[in-house]
């Protein structure tokens, strides 16, 4: 039987959605062990005078505990 931990983190990017997501997963895998999967809670964008000035995202990041 395992036994699974869920957190939540928040990431940003200047590139995208997916470049934040990626950002997020790989900064949780050096902390973590047994990263497992994410779900993508919340994604928004950061406007500055009328641009998008940057991409977030909020998610669900899901690890096994040793």
């Amino acid at each position: 039987m395992s036994v699974a931990k869920v957190i939540e983190l928040t990431s940003t990017s200047s590139k995208g959605f997916e470049d934040a997501i990626q950002k997020g997963i790989a900064r949780a895998d050096k902390t973590l062990k047994n990263v497992e999967g994410a779900w993508i809670k919340e994604q928004k964008v950061m406007v500055k005078d009328g641009k998008i000035a940057g991409y977030r995202v909020n998610m669900m990041v899901t690890f096994v505990l040793d």
